[in-house]
């Protein structure tokens, strides 16, 4: 399984992007997907997951209320809509694809990782 994140850039405060991962084969559209990100000098942290029909999903507290994660089986894509975007979500940002069925805020719970897109949020 390959993932491909695309959809980062420069934004300004406030304003709204969408991610989008694609993944290479038909079977991981059974599997739960969660985005990551990582900032210059900091761990890796989760911002979102969903499970493998979309049914359950799940956010950091920072981002709650703010973006929203959602998949098209069909496509075998996931989507990170980001609304409201701060300063603080700078970040490079990584799609993951669970181990399961079902969604983790761990990272080892993930097996494939795609190469991550660049947010960059300007004042």
């Amino acid at each position: 399984v390959q993932l491909q994140a695309c959809g980062g850039g420069l934004v300004q405060a406030g304003g709204s992007l969408r991610l989008s991962c694609a993944a290479s084969k038909r079977t991981s559209s059974n599997n739960g997907v969660g985005w990551f990100r990582q900032t210059p000098g900091k761990e890796r942290e989760f911002v979102a997951a969903i499970n493998w029909n979309g049914g359950a999903t799940h956010y950091a507290d920072s981002v709650k209320g703010r973006f929203t994660i959602s998949r098209d089986r069909t496509k075998n894509t996931v989507y990170l809509e980001m609304n409201r975007l701060t300063l603080e979500d700078t970040a490079v940002y990584y799609c993951a694809s669970a181990r399961g069925a079902h969604y983790s805020v761990r990272e080892r719970e993930y097996t494939y990782w795609g190469r991550g897109t660049q947010v960059t949020v300007s004042s």
